[in-house]
């Protein structure tokens, strides 16, 4: 293919617009194809789940594909409408128009323009580290309590009974109430679409075990949404079910969306904001995780700041263009990746296919049961739910296992926004308790080595005249003092003691206040008559040090080895 223009060259996707080849292009367009096929389903399902009406589904999959595969660096991730995003746009849409339908459309698409604005932000400041902020704990707690909370919340479309609650226990009490309602002949078709979701999953497993149906085995476990909804549209237009209690999606406006700014109060967007951030950061990590997965199968690089970029536009787009937000999904990316994608250029196409199903094939969704879409989301989001995790995190870590049960119950009993929040509340407060309470170990030398280790751990020589100890942390205000306490009585414990020393291997950073305290129990140790020296200490926690009086004042060295401070300091005690 030829170089890429001048005028394109601005553009991330030039990187792969430059070498496209025709062997990319068979692969991407069969790929699109199929990504079509499964994602206009799946578009009205997640619109259905975020409260938005069915045709919303289908313009979060244009425009947004299209920015996304121009501006982010995954050649396989593939963005559209997800459970996640659409759960949080329901959550915090709903709470701010309290049962306004039109202002919970305009809420809906501020949440996405601000998170992508938000998201757009941070690509320019380079912020990605910000979702470090989510351990993995809380992020499994997270997507679990959702998937639940979402599973529950499709249970009254498949039922045909209307619940007024949107919390877990809420929705339960009304399912179980409102049972002599339950609407059968939205039951059958519930049952029938969940056949057809599951079945064709089961068939593609067992075609995988075999080598020469494996391909197909994974095409087929993916293409159980377009068959249920088939089936279930053929059988509801032919017995006219809508006529018999059945709900179904109806009219879908034909054409393309047109890009508009949401009318809502300032004080609104500004009300959307929290929430918004919270829809970036949990938009934004599903979607980087996926990435760098997907991206590893193959060797390529995902650049986080770009990925910023491209998600951040695909939601402000996604916004104007009268949707919700998008991110990126594991089962059309796996679809596009095993269909044969080779280049962002699948969901372009992608996108195109949609524009075509808005433009002329809506009708045939008139008599697609609402059923149908809400087995789909069912199907999608209950492999996200790892229970099994909480008794992994109880026996690793019992700490962490409470990060999750908590993110997992706020999630379940107050709200999606609730959950996350507390969860990173209650991780970085273990954190900072965790590196509040260092570990502190006196050493000694393994015999005939030059190793040292602990001595309640291992059998080790140590000298009666030199305490040494070793800091496993850093050093920062929430343990300073603790620290400095702990040195300092170890070494009065011991009267004979006429050197210590702090072995600093462990030691990464050191803020104002360990600089005081090290101060501080340099003087204290040098009244008992006792000498401060430091060892091992790394390169950039030096460099700290020479910018203070440390160096000149410490009563005793600072030596390159722990070994080097040993042989020195017992060769000149008493």
């Amino acid at each position: 293919m030829a170089a890429t223009p001048r005028w394109l060259r601005w553009l991330p996707a030039s990187e792969w617009l430059s070498g496209y080849t025709r062997q990319d292009a068979s692969g991407d367009a069969l790929a699109a194809l199929i990504v079509t096929i499964l994602l206009v389903p799946q578009g009205l399902a997640y619109a259905q789940l975020a409260g938005m009406p069915p045709v919303t589904g289908l313009y979060a999959s244009m425009l947004p594909l299209i920015l996304y595969g121009l501006f982010a660096s995954s050649r396989a991730l593939a963005v559209g409408p997800a459970a996640l995003t659409s759960l949080i746009t329901l959550s915090a849409a709903g709470s701010l128009a309290r049962g306004d339908s039109a202002t919970f459309m305009a809420a809906a698409m501020v949440l996405a323009i601000l998170s992508g604005a938000l998201l757009v932000l941070m690509a320019v400041l380079r912020m990605g580290w910000l979702t470090n902020l989510l351990s993995h704990p809380v992020i499994v707690g997270f997507i679990s309590g959702c998937g639940l909370l979402i599973a529950t919340s499709q249970l009254p479309h498949m039922l045909g009974i209307n619940v007024a609650a949107h919390d877990f226990i809420g929705l339960w009490q009304g399912l179980l109430t409102e049972w002599p309602r339950w609407q059968s002949t939205t039951v059958v078709m519930a049952g029938l679409a969940l056949a057809c979701l599951l079945l064709p999953r089961w068939l593609g497993t067992q075609l995988q075990k075999r080598t020469r149906w494996r391909e197909t085995g994974k095409l087929l476990g993916k293409l159980g949404p377009l068959v249920a909804v088939a089936l279930t549209t053929l059988i509801s237009a032919a017995a006219q079910l809508n006529h018999h209690g059945l709900a179904v999606v109806g009219t879908l406006p034909a054409g393309l969306p047109a890009l508009t700014l949401p009318s809502l109060p300032l004080q609104h967007w500004l009300d959307l904001a929290g929430p918004a951030a919270l829809l970036a950061l949990i938009g934004f990590v599903e979607s980087i995780t996926l990435a760098q997965a997907l991206a590893a199968r193959k060797r390529q690089r995902i650049r986080p700041n770009r990925e910023l970029m491209g998600l951040g536009l695909a939601n402000v787009i996604s916004g104007l263009s009268g949707a919700f937000a998008v991110t990126g999904s594991f089962s059309r990316s796996t679809v596009s990746q095993d269909s044969g994608a080779r280049t962002p250029l699948t969901g372009i196409l992608a996108a195109a296919g949609i524009a075509l199903v808005a433009l002329c094939f809506t009708r045939a969704f008139f008599y697609l049961p609402q059923a149908t879409l809400a087995a789909i989301i069912v199907v999608a989001v209950l492999p996200l739910v790892e229970l099994g995790e909480l008794k992994h995190l109880w026996r690793f870590s019992r700490a962490d296992s409470l990060a999750m049960a908590a993110t997992l119950l706020g999630v379940l009993t107050i709200s999606v926004q609730a959950g996350l929040i507390i969860g990173v509340t209650l991780s970085l407060a273990l954190f900072l308790w965790r590196t509040s309470q260092p570990h502190v170990a006196e050493v000694g030398r393994v015999p005939g080595t030059q190793h040292f280790r602990n001595v309640q751990r291992h059998e080790v020589e140590v000298s009666a005249h030199v305490l040494a100890m070793r800091v496993d942390e850093s050093v920062w205000f929430g343990n300073a003092r603790q620290l400095e306490d702990l040195i300092y009585d170890s070494a009065m414990q011991r009267p004979q003691v006429r050197q210590v020393i702090v072995q600093c291997s462990a030691i990464n950073h050191l803020d104002a206040s360990a600089v005081d305290s090290l101060k501080s129990l340099n003087d204290r140790l040098a009244h008992a008559g006792v000498v401060l020296n430091l060892s091992e200490v790394k390169g950039p926690v030096m460099d700290l040090l020479k910018r203070t009086e440390i160096p000149e004042q410490l009563t005793g060295q600072i030596f390159l080895s722990h070994h080097q401070a040993m042989e020195t300091l017992a060769a000149e005690s008493p």
